[in-house]
């Protein structure tokens, strides 16, 4: 309990001082909408269980709520969210805090299950040091009580394994019904979670593999388990629903229907998905936040070691595991492997149980696409602290104090590990300790900024945003620093590129500075139209400094800056820049955005006057190309129009393969539509 309590306070601190992240504002406010009024339309991309979770603080306060404008259902939500919190929490960020503490009991349970399940199968000593090293994890303490998904999915992949293991041991009634609600709790938290399927699929084969005779009638008993899981599981997911298959309460519909959505997807996947529809075999939410999934992985652009790439690389997740992982923890990983490799530690069954969904969760995040952050492979730290409890406790022996009842699980199978003499137990005893000494200082020597946090082999915190982006590094939490900072230098001119904008406005916390546009901004607006030269001070946040949501380093305003050494960094993820800054690319990009809002105004002449601003400015620019034609073609200046989109083409060409496709086909559909 008292490792718990640590890692809580940590978790407790860190949060307290962080400004909300990206993606937190629109669940809080769909969580809200959920328990108020049912409408389950407001945020689709995820299930509700964690929304509705952060949301029980407020059951019974009667908060004011912005009117619905009938937008996208992800600008609805974020920006809805954003008012919401603008005008019921402001710059105090007392609902903020009573949401993340409602979602700390997520880690708790974790951080609970890791140890049950450690001690179950390799012993207290494993349970132990599987709790220490969970405790201090930077990636854990990081997303620890942020109201997102990362935790929750990675409590209950565990705890559904677990639950599995215990039936699969000792089949029992109790056992069978908490691995489907375990399972349920999963479908519920995250999309992901449809994985669960084919990782108990899989152990359940091994079983029937390694059974001693009658594997028929394993065979038989585990199919119907797999069975009875699967229909316990929909039906927590369906309870989370209120049973209801319609996505929003009566009289509201989803801003795009599931069947136009749908249609953006492979012909097969989009068949599937509307036969599920068809037959109300899942809610309407769910299967469309099963296509946004669909949609977003498939043009996700990727930053990594540097580089941008327009989609996902099927390396990033080794590459951030490398990264984002403590030495010391790799170390522990390096002693169980070597544990198993000389047959020390033969506990195959718990092994597999640990390896096979790890090693299918890690394969199928390498083929997703979506490269935007180590927390969407938040589960196997969690298998990682358990492994890593396996080998010390193999190695090195028990702790003094433990008895050896303490060493075998009540249900342990009859497998043994094979204990080295005592001379060789104190040598191993040592580098555990060394390891898990070494991981624990790593990760304090970052606190409280876990977000930021990458090994010392890699240069550490410092210079991890020259490696990775997004929620590796910035998930926009650095708000209240910024504002002490803004605090510090109140009479000096700012100009700040933040990631999160429009999403979370800087002005909520008292930070006036000019708005420089980034990629949000460009479909969601928010910035100002900028000069050509800028003074005073520049703060740019680590994920528009990488460009890492622009599908080319071409369409990034800010990587002259990436070559200027920073006067300062805030949280490690925002970095300030001091002097007087030739920008003709920002002054470009701003008047393009700014022309796109004035033609959606029907202020058509105006975004034109604009754009031609934009082009003497910096004729390359992508942006303002199109919003240049988008202004002519509106006022009937076809020539104009033709000529603008050419010279948009002509700068996309200049980007690599897989970019272009983000603009050259839209660009080459609006030229045919001119003749």
């Amino acid at each position: 309990m008292v490792l718990i309590a640590v890692q809580a306070a940590q978790v407790v601190y860190v949060v307290h001082r962080e400004s909300l992240t990206f993606d937190e504002g629109d669940h809080m406010f769909a969580g809200y909408m959920m328990g108020h009024t049912g409408d389950y339309g407001l945020n689709p991309e995820h299930p509700p269980l964690v929304k509705l979770l952060a949301a029980v603080p407020l059951r019974f306060q009667a908060l004011w709520t912005p009117p619905l404008q009938g937008r996208f259902f992800k600008a609805e939500a974020y920006l809805s969210g954003r008012d919401w919190l603008a005008h019921n929490d402001g710059a105090t960020q007392r609902l903020v805090f009573q949401m993340r503490m409602a979602t700390l009991v997520l880690t708790i349970g974790l951080s609970l299950v890791v140890f049950w399940a450690a001690r179950e199968w390799f012993g207290s000593t494993a349970a132990l040091i599987a709790l220490t090293v969970l405790t201090f994890d930077p990636n854990i303490l990081a997303h620890g009580a942020l109201v997102t998904t990362d935790m929750g999915i990675s409590l209950f992949f565990l705890a559904s394994i677990y639950a599995f293991y215990r039936y699969v041991n000792r089949p029992t009634l109790a056992r069978l019904l908490l691995t489907g609600l375990a399972a349920g709790l999963l479908l519920a938290t995250k999309h992901s979670g449809i994985l669960l399927a084919p990782m108990l699929v899989v152990l359940a084969v091994w079983e029937v593999c390694t059974a001693k005779g009658e594997r028929g009638r394993t065979a038989l008993r585990l199919t119907g388990a797999l069975a009875a899981i699967v229909v316990m599981g929909v039906t927590v997911l369906w309870a989370f629903y209120g049973f209801r298959y319609a996505a929003r309460p009566a009289g509201l519909q989803l801003s795009n229907s599931l069947v136009s959505y749908a249609a953006q997807l492979p012909a097969f996947d989009a068949k599937v998905v509307l036969w599920f529809a068809r037959w109300h075999l899942l809610p309407e939410s769910y299967l469309m936040g099963l296509v946004d999934v669909k949609q977003v992985a498939a043009s996700s652009p990727t930053f990594v070691f540097g580089t941008n790439y327009a989609t996902g690389r099927w390396w990033y997740f080794p590459v951030c595991i490398a990264i984002k992982t403590t030495v010391g923890l790799l170390g522990l990983l390096g002693m169980t492997w070597y544990a198993v490799r000389k047959g020390r530690l033969r506990k195959t069954r718990e092994l597999a149980y640990l390896l096979g969904p790890g090693a299918i969760y890690l394969a199928v995040a390498m083929a997703s696409g979506m490269n935007i952050g180590t927390r969407h492979i938040l589960p196997l730290y969690a298998m990682a602290a358990i492994l890593a409890g396996a080998g010390v406790s193999t190695l090195a022996g028990r702790f003094p104090g433990f008895s050896d009842a303490d060493e075998r699980a009540p249900e342990a199978t009859t497998e043994t590990t094979a204990v080295p003499d005592a001379k060789l137990r104190k040598r191993w005893a040592w580098v555990a300790a060394v390891l898990v000494t070494a991981h624990i200082a790593s990760a304090l020597m970052v606190f409280p900024n876990y977000m930021a946090y990458a090994n010392e082999v890699w240069g550490g915190p410092k210079n991890l945003h020259n490696l990775l982006s997004d929620a590796n590094v910035d998930w926009a939490q650095q708000l209240i620093q910024v504002k002490e900072w803004r605090d510090r230098h109140p009479d000096e001119e700012c100009w700040f590129a933040y990631f999160a904008r429009p999403e979370i406005d800087p002005a909520v916390y008292g930070i006036h500075c000019h708005a420089l546009p980034t990629a949000d901004t460009s479909w969601m607006g928010g910035e100002e139209v900028i000069p050509a030269v800028i003074h005073g001070n520049v703060l740019i946040s680590a994920g528009d400094l990488s460009g890492c949501e622009w599908p080319s380093a071409r369409m990034n305003p800010y990587l002259d800056f990436q070559q200027l050494q920073p006067s300062e960094m805030i949280d490690y993820g925002v970095m300030v820049y001091h002097g007087d800054f030739s920008v003709p690319q920002v002054a470009a990009m701003s008047r393009g955005q700014h022309a796109e809002e004035m033609i959606a105004q029907g202020r058509a002449e105006q975004a034109l006057y604009l754009t031609r601003e934009a082009t003497e400015l910096d004729f390359d620019e992508i942006v303002s190309q199109t919003a240049r034609g988008d202004a002519a073609v509106a006022i009937g200046a076809k020539n104009e129009a033709r000529a603008a989109w050419k010279e948009a083409i002509a700068s996309a060409q200049h980007m690599d393969s897989e970019a272009q496709k983000s603009y050259i086909p839209d660009l080459e559909r609006k030229l045919q539509r001119l003749d």
